[in-house]
C-alpha cells in the first residue's frame, strides 16, 4: 500500500494511503478548504483562520493512530482492515456538509450539517471511490457511523462521549486561537480506549479503563473553557448574531435559498451576497464593526421557560429583533438578539473497565470518587451562557425594560 506524509502544525506528520488521498481530492472534500472551523472567530482571535480540510486530515490521523492501539490490545480478527478503513473514512468525511462558517446557519433552521452530509458521501464521486475500494455497502456503512447509528463496536470512536473529533477540534481549536484551554492528555485517553461488552446492551462497543478519567475529566473541562472563552466569546457571538440575520434577510429576499447553502464557501456565500444583496450589515460584518452590548444576563438569572426561544424559534426571534428595534427608537435589523444553542457541555455515557475487571457504565451522575457531571455541568453553563442583545450604535437599554419586551414576545 502506498502512503503519503502531510505536515501538519498540530500533528506533525499524517500518514494517509491511497484512497485516503483519493478522496482528498474529490471536489466534495476539496470545499472544505474554504470552510473556515470556526466561523467568525478569527475576527476575535486572529490565528482561528484554520478550516475544516485540516480538522477532518487531524481526525483521520487519530482515527488511524487509535485502531492501531485497539487492533495490538484486541483479537486481529475482531478488527478487520475492511472495518479500519471504514472508520478512518467516516473520521475523514465526517464534517463534508458544513455550512459555510461552520454551525451558525444550523441556527437559524438549516438542515443538520450531518444530514446535508448523506448525498454526499452515499452518491457521486466519493461513493464511487468507497465502494469500488471498500464494497458496496461501504457509503451507507460510512454515513451511518457519522449519524451516530452505525451498530459497529467502533462507532465510539466517531460519534460519542470520547469521539475522535471532539479530541481533536479541542486541541487544534486551542492551538490555532493560542489559547492554554485545550490541552488533553491524547496520549493518556487513546491508549486506555478497549472494546468491551455493554453492560446495558450486551453489544460490543467501545469503552475506557478506568485509570484515563482524570485525563477523561480534564477533557470535558477543556471544552467548557473553550467554550467560556472562545466558542461564546461576546464579540463572537456579535459577529454570528450578524451573520444568522445577514443570512435569514437574503433568504427572506430570495438571493440564496436554504438548500444551496451547503454547496457554497465561506467567501464564496460572502461574494454572492455583496453582488446580489449588499446591506450595510454586510458591510459592516465585513469591515468588522461589530455590534455592541446593550444589555446581557448569564445564565443563572434568568428563567428558562421565558427565554429558551431566543435559541431555537428564529422565527420568533427575527420578529422579536424588529418589534424591539422600533421600541427602541432603531431601524429594523439594527437590533440582535443571542442566546446560544444549548449544547452538550458535559455529556458523559461510556462503558468503563474497572480495575476490578468489571465493566460499568459512566454516567453523568458518575461514581464515588468521580465528578458529579450533571450538577457541575448546570453550573458551568450558568456561568459561560448569556443573553445579550447587540445593537448597531453603542447603547444603554433598560435592562428591565428589555426583559419586559422579550416576556411579551413569548
Amino acid at each position: 500500500m502506498r502512503f503519503e506524509i502531510l505536515r501538519d502544525p498540530v500533528w506533525n506528520n499524517i500518514r494517509v494511503d491511497e484512497l485516503t488521498l483519493k478522496l482528498v481530492d474529490t471536489e466534495v472534500f476539496q470545499r472544505l478548504r474554504y470552510v473556515r472551523q470556526l466561523g467568525w472567530t478569527y475576527l476575535v482571535y486572529p490565528g482561528a483562520t484554520h478550516s475544516r480540510f485540516e480538522h477532518a486530515l487531524g481526525t483521520h490521523h487519530l482515527s488511524r493512530r487509535t485502531l492501531a492501539l485497539l487492533s495490538e490490545a484486541e483479537d486481529p480478527a475482531s478488527i478487520g482492515e475492511i472495518d479500519q478503513a471504514i472508520v478512518r473514512s467516516a473520521a475523514l468525511l465526517h464534517d463534508v456538509g458544513h455550512y459555510p462558517f461552520s454551525h451558525a446557519l444550523e441556527e437559524i433552521g438549516a438542515l443538520h450539517h450531518e444530514d446535508v452530509a448523506r448525498p454526499l458521501i452515499t452518491e457521486g464521486s466519493v461513493a464511487s471511490l468507497l465502494s469500488s475500494h471498500l464494497g458496496k455497502d461501504a457509503p451507507l456503512r460510512i454515513f451511518d457511523l457519522i449519524r451516530g447509528r452505525s451498530e459497529n463496536p467502533l462507532q465510539g470512536l466517531i460519534s460519542g462521549s470520547l469521539d475522535l473529533d471532539k479530541i481533536e477540534y479541542l486541541k487544534r481549536d486551542a492551538f490555532m486561537c493560542g489559547v492554554p484551554y485545550g490541552e488533553i492528555d491524547v496520549d493518556r485517553l487513546t491508549n486506555s480506549l478497549v472494546l468491551v461488552d455493554d453492560p446495558e446492551t450486551g453489544r460490543r462497543a467501545l469503552g475506557v479503563q478506568e485509570k484515563a478519567l482524570s485525563a477523561l475529566e480534564s477533557l470535558l473541562f477543556a471544552k467548557y473553557q473553550m467554550y467560556r472563552n472562545v466558542y461564546w466569546h461576546h464579540a463572537v457571538r456579535s459577529a454570528t448574531a450578524m451573520y444568522k440575520r445577514l443570512v435569514e434577510d437574503a433568504v427572506k429576499a430570495k438571493v440564496v435559498d436554504v438548500q444551496s447553502l451547503a454547496r457554497h464557501t465561506d467567501e464564496g456565500l460572502m461574494h454572492t451576497l455583496e453582488i446580489d444583496r449588499p446591506t450595510t450589515l454586510l458591510v459592516a460584518l465585513k469591515e468588522r464593526k461589530l455590534y455592541k452590548r446593550a444589555a446581557e444576563w448569564p445564565a443563572a438569572e434568568l428563567d428558562d421557560d421565558m427565554v429558551e426561544w431566543i435559541a431555537t424559534d428564529r422565527k420568533r426571534v427575527a420578529e422579536a429583533e424588529d418589534s424591539l428595534a422600533k421600541e427602541f427608537g432603531l431601524a429594523p435589523g439594527e437590533l440582535l438578539l443571542d442566546y446560544p444553542v444549548k449544547t452538550q457541555m458535559l455529556g458523559l455515557d461510556i462503558p468503563v473497565l474497572r480495575r476490578s475487571g468489571k465493566v460499568e457504565r459512566l454516567t453523568g451522575e458518575g461514581w464515588i470518587g468521580t465528578i458529579n457531571l450533571p450538577s457541575l455541568s448546570e453550573e458551568l453553563y450558568k456561568s459561560a451562557r448569556w443573553l445579550r442583545v447587540f445593537t448597531a450604535k453603542r447603547a444603554s437599554l433598560e435592562p428591565r425594560r428589555l426583559l419586559d419586551a422579550l416576556e411579551r414576545s413569548r
